[in-house]
Order: structure tokens, then C-alpha cells, then sequence
């Protein structure tokens, strides 16, 4: 009995630490494909930082996944360095659309390794 207790709480840990590892995400094109449908809500991204800049705790990056990118503005986490990966979850804001281009910002709320 005590053995069957122990390998369900073994596997109970195991669930919980892989659901925490495996974040959903959206694509940056399907957020840019519609962003009314997303502004004001928080969402999830993951890809790589191609531009960065940063300073006093702030900072601006760009990432990039296969789909496309968008800007992330940290308010207090800095910038990752250029090439790094990351996941970032933050409030989605969509800045314009002007015919098929689309602008939008992520504001940082919480970065995290994908």
C-alpha cells in the first residue's frame, strides 16, 4: 500500500513539473493576423531576440519566431541579449493596421526560459 502511495505521488510530480515546463504559446503571426482579438489580453510567446536595447531596468527587444515578430517592452527586467531564446508573457497591445500591415507591442510581464 505504501509503495502504490509513493510511485502515484512520483507521478502526480512528474504531471505537475511537465505541465509547468510546457507553457501554451501563440504564434506571433496569429496575434498580428488579428489583433483586435487579442488587444488588452495576455498572452504567451516564444522565440528569439533579434534586437535589444536596455537600460536602468528597462528595456525593448524584438523576437522573432517562425511566424514572424513583434516588440516586447520590459518595465523592469531589462533586455536579453541578442540572440538569446526566450518566452515572454505579457499584455498584448495592438498599435495600428494600416491595409495588410499590422503593428503590435508586448509589455513584459514575465520572461521565462521555453
Amino acid at each position: 500500500m505504501r509503495s502504490r502511495t509513493v510511485r502515484f505521488a512520483a507521478m502526480a510530480a512528474s504531471v505537475l513539473v511537465f505541465m509547468g515546463c510546457n507553457e501554451k504559446t501563440t504564434s506571433i503571426k496569429t496575434l498580428l493576423d488579428d489583433p483586435a482579438r487579442f488587444d488588452g489580453q495576455t498572452v504567451r510567446i516564444a522565440g528569439e531576440v533579434r534586437e535589444a536595447a536596455g537600460a536602468l531596468g528597462f528595456g525593448a527587444y524584438q523576437v522573432r519566431d517562425a511566424t514572424g515578430s513583434i516588440s516586447v517592452v520590459s518595465q523592469g527586467g531589462g533586455a536579453p541579449t541578442v540572440g538569446a531564446r526566450v518566452g515572454v508573457e505579457g499584455t498584448f497591445r495592438s498599435t495600428y493596421t494600416f491595409g495588410t500591415q499590422s503593428g503590435a507591442v508586448l509589455i513584459e510581464k514575465r520572461r521565462y526560459t521555453p
